[in-house]
């Protein structure tokens, strides 16, 4: 837990000192359809964590976790009004479409909802599908950093307003967001007698 801990925060400032650097570039880009060679980077370096950790852990355990046990939810404890096992799932989800979409410039998803999810998904495969389209919104707003043509706005959920969204710093959001609640599903993983597919590496 540390180490995703450790992982998280340096996440963070690679995204937000990324998008700082990179304020003056993007402006000077807007000129120009040329993707520079750092943005070039930037779509790799997203690309890789998402690929080798984020989306690979979190699908992974998602899909680890028994259908019967997606309503699962602690009851020992302070656990009251948690979100059960399929509901983590869902807000994660949820989140990733609506940062992705404004990534993009997009309005976000209507069935995104205040973050639940649609209330349409139910089963086990449902909510698994959801998830892993959302890391697909993720990896098209990571192939349009440095690209100009494509518009970024800012989102009601998230702390970069007035002008300070960037893509990056969007992306960077989903990602820090997305391992937290996968420290809550890992804990509900164990609680049910499995082990994390990370952790079995």
């Amino acid at each position: 837990m540390v180490t995703k801990a450790l992982f998280g925060v340096a996440l963070l400032l690679m995204g937000l000192v990324a998008a700082a650097h990179r304020t003056s570039a993007q402006v000077a880009a807007s000129r120009s359809t040329t993707t520079d060679s750092a943005a070039l980077q930037d779509r790799a370096n997203f690309r890789l964590m998402l690929k080798t950790a984020v989306r690979r852990d979190i699908v992974e355990a998602a899909e680890a976790m028994p259908a019967d046990k997606y309503g699962f939810a602690p009851t020992v404890g302070e656990f009251k009004n948690v979100r059960t096992f399929g509901g983590q799932v869902k807000h994660l989800a949820a989140t990733n479409y609506i940062l992705a979409a404004a990534a993009l410039g997009q309005p976000a998803p209507l069935d995104a909802g205040d973050e639940a999810g649609p209330d349409s998904l139910i089963t086990k495969a449902q909510v698994v599908a959801y998830l892993t389209g959302s890391f697909e919104a993720l990896e098209r707003a990571v192939d349009a950093i440095g690209d100009a043509r494509v518009p970024v706005k800012s989102s009601p959920i998230s702390p970069f307003q007035a002008g300070s969204a960037t893509r990056l710093s969007l992306i960077a959001e989903a990602l820090i967001h997305a391992f937290d609640h996968y420290g809550q599903m890992v804990e509900y993983l164990r609680m049910n007698g499995v082990v994390p597919p990370a952790s079995r590496r």
